[in-house]
């Protein structure tokens, strides 16, 4: 696998199912009981991006090679995650990308602007 070419979720599945066989015994199963934990570590690691988004800033991560790289590894670690969740609850690649694609879809036909014009008005 060149370090270069892109991925898609089937990938990413595989490669994780790989990482869960080769601990296997050491982790916890991948199934709906462990879903919620894998949910929260998913969250940890957003917590983790944000955290260099605030801490080092926009320009930091555009220009930066160092904290580029350590942006880039944290969403990493997020999209592991991820896919554990889509592991633990059976959800297919193909399943997720349905489901991508309706949401596009109805995405966009909304008028984002119309539809919350209202919901940071101050009551009065």
């Amino acid at each position: 696998m060149a370090d270069n070419k892109v991925i898609g979720f089937s990938e990413m599945r595989e490669m994780q199912l790989k990482l869960q066989e080769l601990h296997k015994g050491d982790w916890a199963e991948l199934d709906p009981e462990q879903a919620r934990n894998q949910l929260l570590y998913m969250v940890e690691e957003v917590g983790e991006v944000i955290a260099i988004a605030k801490k080092k800033g926009d320009d930091a991560i555009m220009n930066d090679p160092a904290v580029r790289a350590n942006f880039i590894t944290e969403f990493s670690d997020v999209l592991m995650y991820l896919n554990d969740v889509l592991i633990c609850y059976d959800i297919s690649p193909e399943e997720i990308s349905i489901a991508f694609r309706k949401k596009h879809a109805k995405n966009m036909k909304r008028n984002w602007v119309v539809e919350n014009s209202n919901k940071f008005e101050t009551l009065e």
